[in-house]
């Protein structure tokens, strides 16, 4: 037999298969199955059965002479088996028993600890092991082949790494809003060639190589304002959603430069800086939206805003520079997205790197002094 010859299994092993047949077939006691596995090769000798024809395999060469053992095919002998409706039907039953048996145990579990979960048990590992196992075992084989990283890999890209950024107050809705603004970053990465701008910088502020030390040791100078200082805390987390959304795995060797401006493509100036003529000046700016996605967000003609909190030039090893800003996004007041004609906007605590050649243009918020965090766009 195949399975006991090119497994090299032993009588034991072989009764081993022939008890779980019959245990878990429902037929113990009317089993089709021999009582062992001597029996069973003598009852395969005697059968005459096309499926069950000998197959051969060599098992010495001796003086140039090959000696061979024939046998059929345990799995042959099983398949000839199934073929019989009765079997079948009692092994159906049995499978459907399983699964409704694992249903059964799993609504409740929810239904005794859902109350202490703050997502009343709503995991996507739990979901799967409890409503779709069964149909996967029988289709892929064991669970060790079962692997839930699509799961994983979603959960880290659209909620560890979005909760991190957030302010830990009303998190589902700040994860949700950075959720949306990755359209706003990728927009220009699917399906266009671009050419690179030469873009000039001035007033190089910091130079070194990506480490949470080096981030760490620089957003603690005491001459930063406090949006810079914001922006160093969320820079590294940003950066690898940034990354993630290029598919580049690892930031090694890079080379981060941050500056105090940048000139745009319209000649305008973007500024991030802690002291411009005795005063911070972290700019606003206007980000075209992708024309696909305007029915998704709330925009003012397809424009959104933020506010700058640093200019950068990151280097990769084997890389195009890449020129990117990181911004603080507003968001509109929904009640009343506009008043007087003018855009009404919230700063929400979302961040994002985006790149400066997406930024439209930079624009002046005034804020509205009877109210708090609501700003107009002129």
């Amino acid at each position: 037999m195949a399975l006991v010859i090119e497994n090299n299994l032993n009588n034991k092993a072989g009764n081993t298969i022939i008890k779980f047949f019959n245990k878990h077939s429902d037929l113990s006691q009317l089993s089709p199955l021999p009582k062992n596995i001597e029996t069973g090769r003598k009852f395969m000798d005697k059968m005459n059965i096309s499926q069950l024809s000998y197959s051969k395999y060599c098992v010495l060469t001796h003086n140039s002479q090959d000696y061979f053992v024939h046998y059929r095919p345990i799995k042959n002998c099983i398949k000839n088996l199934l073929s019989n409706p009765d079997i079948l039907k009692n092994l159906m039953f049995r499978y459907e028993n399983s699964k409704k048996a694992i249903n059964d145990w799993g609504d409740l579990f929810i239904k005794l600890f859902q109350n202490i979960s703050n997502s009343h048990l709503k995991f996507p590992k739990l979901h799967s092991w409890i409503y779709h196992i069964v149909d996967t075992i029988r289709e892929y084989g064991a669970i060790n082949g079962y692997t839930t990283e699509t799961y994983e890999s979603l959960h880290k890209t659209y909620v560890k790494i979005p909760y991190r950024l957030s302010n830990k107050k009303e998190v589902e809705k700040q994860i949700m809003e950075n959720i949306r603004r990755r359209a706003i970053v990728s927009r220009n990465r699917v399906g266009k060639t671009k050419t690179p701008m030469a873009f000039v910088y001035t007033a190089k502020l910091f130079d070194f190589d990506l480490s949470e030390s080096m981030i760490e040791q620089n957003k603690i100078d005491p001459n930063l304002d406090k949006k810079m200082i914001k922006g160093f805390e969320k820079f590294i987390d940003c950066l690898k959603v940034y990354l993630n959304i290029l598919n580049i795995i690892s930031a090694e060797g890079c080379r981060i430069k941050i500056y105090s401006s940048v000139t745009l493509k319209n000649g305008a100036i973007l500024r991030t800086k802690n002291d411009f003529h005795h005063r911070p000046w972290f700019s606003n700016i206007a980000v075209n939206m992708n024309e696909e996605e305007l029915s998704e967000y709330l925009s003012d003609k397809g424009i959104c805003y933020a506010q700058t909190l640093l200019i950068t030039e990151i280097r990769l090893p084997n890389k195009s520079p890449m020129h990117l800003a990181l911004v603080q996004w507003y968001d509109f007041i929904e009640e009343t997205p506009f008043v007087y004609g003018c855009p009404l906007l919230r700063l929400v605590k979302v961040y994002n790197f985006i790149e400066i050649e997406a930024i439209e243009d930079t624009i002046h918020v005034v804020p509205r002094f009877d109210k708090n965090n609501e700003y107009f766009v002129i």
